[in-house]
């Protein structure tokens, strides 16, 4: 049997217990202040019995950070155990004005640079012992980070975009990305994301807090939430029925990251992608709803995501949901095979 390893070093700042409970504890990551006041970033890590923390599995070695999408927050413990039965180490981070890290008087994941999560991420990183080795980014040096272990970052939606752009910026410090139904293209295709960004990024300079249309109806929210035909219990605080009211300076910024995208990156590590087998979009409620992606059009970032490596590969779960680990039972248990799988043979411990 392996020797067990030793406790994570205490690092600057206080580890706390967290809102999900017992196994898990949260870090405050101070990112300075901006116009609405106190700018922090929170990271949470899954703190499993010994026994798991002795398991040798796909991901055995490796640290993995995950990022959640647009007006959203980390709170699947079961995603956690996932990683933590592989062998790896799991952290989660609410973004700046998402989740733990909202203050009041702040405007919920307001942001106008998708860049501007660097610092977000630097700071978690830093806490997770993957500081960019002398200050630097880039080499095996820093995709193994101080601690020797290979970092694999986990996005959703617009967390997988904003991994994925940080990845490309930051080339040898992902050793594996997994993405989770990634925003990389507008849903209007990139025809309309063309068409709409010129008009958005005018709104952007003139009123970049004004309201735009709701086009969320709650059918999202239908599917997952437990008070209603789903099976998860959240703060619906953190988590809108309806969504965050959206702006234009933040869409123009995700329209900016699709584009980027458009034009061709490489995130310089293997990919996952994690996609339901169909887009069910429409204006009135339909069954169908419960078993596809809402959200987006998922054959066309099925196409985004196969240009962001030279190494990578789609998994289209039958039955999936948007967020594919918040589906049914089965279909989540389909979703960590497919991981499972793909780690064997491309992840950093095979």
């Amino acid at each position: 049997m392996a020797e067990p390893e030793p406790p994570e070093p205490d690092r600057p700042g206080t580890w706390r217990p967290d809102v999900l409970g017992a196994g898990f504890e949260q870090l405050t990551l101070p990112l300075g202040t901006d116009n609405q006041g106190e700018v922090v970033a929170t990271l949470v890590r899954h703190r499993p019995p010994w026994r798991l923390r002795l398991t040798r599995g796909a991901a055995s070695g490796a640290d993995v950070l995950y990022v959640h999408g647009w007006s959203d927050y980390f709170f699947n413990p079961g995603l956690a155990e996932y990683w933590s039965n592989a062998g790896a180490r799991f952290y989660a981070l609410d973004l700046r004005k998402y989740g733990r890290s909202l203050r009041p008087g702040q405007t919920p994941g307001f942001i106008t640079d998708l860049a501007d999560y660097d610092a977000d991420i630097a700071a978690a990183l830093a806490a997770m012992g993957h500081g960019a080795p002398d200050g630097s980014d880039g080499g095996d040096a820093a995709a193994r980070g101080s601690n020797g272990r290979p970092l694999i970052l986990l996005g959703h939606s617009t967390g997988g975009l904003t991994l994925s752009l940080w990845a490309a910026r930051h080339p040898g410090r992902a050793a594996a990305l997994v993405l989770n139904s990634p925003w990389l293209e507008f849903q209007a295709s990139r025809v309309g994301r063309e068409a709409l960004a010129p008009v958005i990024g005018w709104g952007a300079k003139v009123n970049p807090l004004a309201p735009l249309p709701n086009v969320d109806l709650g059918f999202y929210t239908r599917t997952v939430a437990k008070e209603q035909e789903g099976e998860w219990e959240y703060n619906h605080d953190w988590r809108p029925d309806r969504g965050f009211t959206v702006h234009p300076a933040w869409l123009n910024a995700v329209l900016a990251g699709h584009a980027t995208v458009a034009s061709r990156v490489d995130v310089g590590a293997p990919v996952l992608t994690l996609l339901s087998k169909r887009s069910t979009l429409q204006a009135r409620w339909d069954p169908a709803m419960a078993s596809s992606d809402i959200v987006l059009v998922v054959d066309e970032v099925a196409e985004r995501t196969l240009r962001l490596s030279q190494v990578g590969a789609v998994a289209r779960i039958d039955g999936a949901l948007h967020d594919v680990f918040l589906s049914r039972a089965p279909v989540r248990e389909a979703a960590y095979a497919a991981i499972t799988q793909w780690l064997r043979g491309y992840g950093p411990a095979s």
